[in-house]
């Protein structure tokens, strides 16, 4: 088995041109999980935007948050979606919520058997997964049922 989850040869993630997500992605590299948090509210939001998504303020920053989450829901992928994942299928793709930081939901992979039983609400906790060689090294925030 291969030391990462998925196969070599797919595209390194990289931060928006805008540079919005990129403390998502240092965070990573760090090991931690870090999603924005609005200083006004105090409120979590995923997917990263510029203005807050309860309150509408402007005033946005960056908060690590526990790796713990509940199995929202999931998909089995059979069909590739790059070249490279031709010889990987099938693969699970979860959405979990993380319920300390405002249940926001966050999309991943779920490590281990693809046909493992995966049940919904199950508690699974975030593993990161090291990329270091490359041009653009990178870290990935996978899933693993506790």
């Amino acid at each position: 088995m291969s030391e990462f989850y998925l196969p070599s040869g797919l595209p390194a993630p990289v931060a928006a041109n805008d540079g919005l997500d990129a403390p998502y992605w240092e965070g990573l590299r760090a090991h931690q999980l870090i999603v924005q948090r609005c200083n006004s509210c105090h409120r979590h939001q995923w997917g990263p935007e510029w203005i807050c998504h309860h309150c509408n303020s402007l005033d946005l920053g960056w908060s690590e948050v526990k790796g713990e989450a509940v199995l929202y829901s999931y998909q089995k992928i059979w069909h590739p979606v790059h070249p490279a994942l031709k010889e990987a299928t099938p693969y699970l793709v979860v959405l979990v919520q993380l319920p300390g930081a405002d249940d926001i939901r966050m999309v991943g992979n779920l490590l281990g058997d693809p046909n493992q039983d995966v049940p919904i609400g199950a508690r699974v906790e975030v593993v990161f997964e090291d990329h270091p060689d490359g041009e653009h090294p990178f870290t990935l925030a996978q899933w693993r049922l506790k």
